[in-house]
């Protein structure tokens, strides 16, 4: 189906959003540097709107994608239109190469080498000398930031708010990784004494580290666990993945600042390439954000497990959870702030966020008032193309899902709910803007939802928000103390110290984070990101990110007569690299 394009912004105006600008064009001349104010190094002007095409082979040697293939890669969001229809459709950005198992098996190879059992060029670098390389690849970064930035928008939709936020945050995240280091007591090599022993502890390497990063965050969640784990000394393999792939093309460029093989980049079927390399041994972490299943399947691949260092990030089924003095008249702010959170918490990138809000408890006796408040908000929402702007100069806030498997799983889940008895809340939630082939949806607001819905017990990952009327409260706390995922909760009250404090007290052995009057989030990143059960291993944050791609090797000695040991220290402190001490942050 397709929309004449009068009748298609008409459309948007019915569903009660702020439709799509009918005349975008003038747009696309805009420079994203003349918006952020950014210019410098080979940067060029990077049209706001323009579709980018990146050519996957060209970033490689030919000898590794000699007689690969490729696989076409698809923007969420084209407009087409003529003097009659207008619909958003699917238009090609990229291509993919397609390695075969020979070739990921040579990119591990090269691996090997460039790690050589720790002898390698970078693990034997100095740790000063590793931070002052990283910083050379944050500066030959910066230089594509533009094009990340609308790369990000044409391949998986995110707006540009949020893709300028999410290359900012990376590389504010990777710098403050390395003023952890030059501030950290533990990376300062810095000898101890105890009783008649000497010792100085440095964190190293852990050899060859797997990653494996999500389509949603590509730059941010994977960068922030692969350039810590490169300052320990660690070499990298890095798997692109299909959607949200394109990206990590624009930063082989930069990487070339380090010494070769000390990152590698493996692209095409995840079947083909992961687990044979697995298989081998050869790897000595997995840092994998995704699908517990798939990390489990990976991990069984590994012939000695026991050896295998692992960092996941995975599912999450995060709860908010509203308690009825919030709904008291004298606490209209306490609500305000619920609701402003919770469309946040749902709905900030369309819902695509593992730290989202994804079952939003709500007392029976309040679920109708609540429900109805909420969809007001959810009604005033922009909903357009991510380089599109409104009335105020603000971008949309919802944007075409990456992929139609995205939209269909979100017709699964809220199919499921409305043959179990739900309704959806909001004016035409659910539907897709600009035909059939869009993948722009109408967010759903899904109510009465209970425990016999699909989307009760799974992660919809999307712009569909189940809200649960609860009436015993024992409920609510067997939802987050039973159930297979524990990333988060959040809760709302005004007073009610009793049961925030049941609350944090039952859940302080469950979730890695209690949200009290807040959404779910992983911010600021100085603070521990964790979680429990099929949700996560391992935390992330500025400083235990370096402590997960890393372990404590000890030089020690003991004082004794007669023998010049103290003497020798001094003089290998001077020539190792090992014990060089790092330049304190000024």
């Amino acid at each position: 189906m397709k929309f004449h394009f009068s009748r298609f912004i008409l459309s948007l105006a019915i569903l009660g959003v702020r439709g799509v600008q009918a005349d975008g064009d003038d747009k696309k001349n805009v420079c994203l540097e003349s918006l952020t104010g950014i210019t410098g190094g080979t940067t060029t002007c990077t049209p706001l709107g323009v579709a980018p095409m990146i050519e996957g082979a060209s970033f490689f040697p030919e000898a590794i994608v000699k007689d690969q293939g490729s696989k076409d890669i698809f923007g969420c969001c084209n407009r087409n239109s003529d003097e009659e229809e207008s619909s958003l459709t699917p238009t090609q950005i990229g291509k993919m190469p397609q390695f075969s198992t020979e070739t990921s098996m040579q990119v591990l190879a090269a691996a090997k080498k460039a790690w050589a059992n720790g002898r390698g060029v970078w693990p034997q670098m100095s740790l000063q000398e590793r931070i002052e390389a990283i910083e050379a690849f944050l500066t030959a970064l910066q230089d594509q930031r533009s094009s990340i930035i609308n790369l990000l928008m044409w391949e998986i939709g995110k707006n540009y708010g949020d893709a300028e936020a999410e290359f900012d945050r990376t590389v504010a995240f990777a710098r403050k990784v390395i003023e952890s280091i030059q501030t950290d007591p533990e990376f300062a090599g810095v000898w101890q004494t105890i009783g008649s022993t000497k010792a100085l502890v440095r964190r190293t390497a852990i050899g060859i580290i797997l990653a494996l990063g999500p389509y949603n965050y590509p730059l941010n969640e994977t960068y922030a666990t692969i350039i810590p784990a490169l300052l320990m000394g660690n070499i990298v393999v890095l798997k692109i993945p299909t959607v949200g792939g394109l990206v990590h093309f624009l930063t082989m460029e930069a990487f070339k600042v380090l010494p070769e093989g000390t990152v590698s980049f493996i692209s095409g079927g995840g079947r083909a390439t992961m687990p044979p390399i697995m298989a081998t041994g050869d790897i000595d972490g997995l840092a994998f954000i995704g699908g517990s299943n798939a990390a489990d399947d990976l991990i069984k691949q590994h012939p000695h497990p026991h050896r295998l260092k692992v960092f996941l990030q995975l599912e999450a089924n995060n709860m908010a959870i509203y308690l009825p003095d919030i709904f008291e008249r004298k606490h209209k702010k306490v609500l305000e702030n619920a609701l402003s959170e919770t469309i946040t918490g749902t709905l900030s990138y369309n819902g695509q966020r593992c730290t989202a809000l994804k079952l939003l408890f709500v007392p029976k006796a309040h679920g109708d008032s609540f429900t109805k408040a909420f969809v007001q908000k959810v009604e005033a929402m922009r909903v357009g193309l991510p380089w599109q702007q409104f009335e105020d100069e603000k971008f949309s806030q919802v944007t075409p899902l990456p992929s139609a498997k995205r939209v269909q799983y979100m017709k699964e889940l809220i199919a499921d709910a409305l043959e179990k008895g739900a309704s959806i809340m909001n004016k035409d939630g659910g539907t897709l803007v600009g035909g059939d082939d869009s993948t722009l949806m109408v967010p759903a607001v899904l109510y009465p939802v209970d425990s016999s819905m699909k989307v009760y017990h799974e992660e919809q990952f999307g712009p569909v928000i189940p809200i649960a009327p609860y009436e015993e409260f024992e409920t609510v706390l067997a939802f987050g103390q039973d159930g297979p995922y524990a990333q988060q909760v959040s809760l709302f009250t005004a007073k009610d110290a009793e049961t925030a404090s049941t609350v944090i007290d039952r859940f302080s052995a469950v979730f890695g984070k209690i949200n009290l009057g807040s959404q779910c989030g992983r911010s600021p990143d100085t603070l521990p990101f964790s979680g429990r059960r099929s949700s996560a291993m391992g935390v992330m944050s500025v400083s235990h990110a370096l402590r997960e791609f890393s372990v404590p090797t000890v030089v020690a000695y003991k004082e004794k007569k007669d023998v010049p040991t103290e003497e020798l220290v001094k003089k290998v402190s001077k020539t190792s690299k090992f014990l060089q001490s790092v330049t304190a942050k000024s």
